[in-house]
């Protein structure tokens, strides 16, 4: 399992979310930051998720 760190900010740019989580590849890892994202209403916030490589595997503005 792969180590993937998700970051959602506000317009002011205030962290409003900064979470670690694991997944088993990028695909998968993608689908998750998403499914996170919505289920805290934080899906239409500027937002990113990156790989432990640091790798984007999921960025909004």
């Amino acid at each position: 399992m792969k180590m993937y760190k998700l970051t959602a900010f506000s317009a002011a740019g205030e962290k409003l979310l900064d979470e670690t989580f694991e997944a088993e590849d990028d695909v998968k890892a993608k689908l998750q930051a998403e499914y996170l994202l919505k289920e805290k209403n934080l899906h239409d916030k500027t937002h990113r998720c990156t790989s432990s490589s640091g790798k984007l595997i999921l960025f909004h503005s």
